[in-house]
């Protein structure tokens, strides 16, 4: 059942990926990590699609959900390194349109780290909305903030892709996808788009829900969703046009360019994007900007979208110790709502337990893919405990104060 290779001493990620199929309920997945620029880890395996018993293979991509994020992210922190986008700046240099009911001082910096005020859509998205890039921004040009930028944050769950995404666009001359896939998937060999061209789609594991009892709905985020239609949490997640329910699964979710929840690859490919990252930078970033892209930008208690703790850098989720801190730790299980990495990672969770993250402090760039989507907010115990591994085979002792430590 699972394929690939297992350098000597990553034995324990080896066995922990396959009690995860013998155990956890994995269907189909797959992992990767790279140590000092080397590949240590890459396997694979399971069921890609189960209703024609297709296994997952080498080649198996999934979408990643809002793993996209991060190669969102990166794409405005390879243009800031060139000198071509300034962080700092007010949008409106870039894009006037943006400038409107009190967002006249939204910078770069605020869309990246999800204070910008514009978590949500408040009137209904059209059907084919998401995958209409002038329509999701002329909106959010339009919209209302939901509080004074800058002065607390809230997850810009789908909301980031447009707005990160258009100041890409009119920094670099390219649509987001293309600048990802020219500067950062092609010069990387990486299978990873923002935007899937058609001949892939046969490629593609489809995604198989987390369906939530009603017992479940107990947590703010949840409670928020089912008795508060107009709450940031509801507006995230509902009003997202066809994307929402199964557009994850169609080929215009995946053909589109939404660049904080569509963003389509494997293990490989999201480890391959932090390698660079974990080892100085490659040819991406200058050493100034990887400094800065590890740095916590925005932190808070309650979450104004997640209703959690959360820590972002700069388009990047950090180290989120939540194991006591979340109702939902209790309900789906302790690593639930948590992602617990080294003090110096950056990197991003996908909806349903997906991870892909750099730690240039251990040398050390991390992938994990599959197609069941777990409970909770972050991760589950089927991703969590692949990280915990990663350390552990690395010499890291414990991860008691909230990050991993040696």
């Amino acid at each position: 059942m699972i394929e690939g290779t297992c350098k000597p001493g990553f034995e324990r990620v080896a066995e922990t990926f396959e009690k995860n199929f013998e155990t956890n309920g994995e269907v189909g997945a797959s992992v990767c990590l790279t140590a000092g620029g080397e590949t240590v880890v890459d396997l694979w395996g399971g069921v890609a699609e189960p209703k024609t018993s297709t296994p997952w293979k080498q080649d198996t991509v999934s979408i990643v959900f809002s793993c996209t994020k991060g190669a969102t992210a990166l794409c405005a922190h390879i243009l800031a390194s060139r000198g071509q986008l300034d962080l700092d700046a007010p949008v409106v240099e870039l894009w006037p349109e943006f400038g409107q009911h009190g967002k006249e001082r939204v910078t770069t910096r605020m869309m990246l780290d999800h204070s910008a005020g514009v978590p949500a859509l408040r009137a209904k998205v059209k059907g084919d909305g998401p995958y209409d890039w002038t329509y999701m921004t002329e909106r959010l040009a339009d919209e209302e903030p939901f509080w004074v930028p800058g002065t607390r944050n809230g997850y810009h769950g789908v909301t980031f892709g447009w707005t990160v995404g258009e100041i890409v666009r009119r920094a670099s001359g390219k649509s987001l996808g293309t600048f990802f896939q020219d500067e950062v998937a092609k010069p990387l060999g990486l299978d990873f788009w923002i935007g899937l061209p058609e001949e892939i789609e046969p490629r593609v594991a489809p995604v198989l829900p987390h369906v939530y009892k009603p017992e479940d709905m107990q947590t703010p985020f949840l409670q928020d969703l089912a008795t508060n239609r107009q709450s940031t949490a509801a507006l995230f997640y509902f009003n997202i046009g066809a994307f929402m329910g199964g557009g994850a699964n169609t080929r215009a979710g995946h053909a589109a360019e939404i660049g904080a929840a569509n963003g389509i690859t494997n293990a490989r490919g999201l480890a391959g994007m932090y390698a660079p990252l974990a080892n100085g930078g490659g040819k991406l970033v200058d050493g100034r900007t990887l400094a800065r892209m590890g740095e916590v930008s925005m932190a808070t208690h309650d979450d104004a979208t997640l209703r959690i703790p959360t820590r972002f850098a700069l388009g990047f989720m950090k180290s989120m110790d939540n194991r006591r801190r979340s109702l939902g730790a209790r309900l789906f299980g302790e690593d639930c709502d948590s992602v617990i990495l080294g003090s110096a990672a950056f990197g991003h969770v996908g909806a349903g337990g997906s991870l892909g993250f750099a730690d240039p402090a251990a040398g050390l760039s991390f992938g994990y893919t599959m197609n069941r989507m777990g409970p909770g907010l972050l991760m589950n115990g089927r991703g969590q405990p692949l990280v915990d591994a990663a350390y552990l085979s690395l010499g890291y002792k414990n991860k008691d104060g909230g990050v991993w430590a040696r």
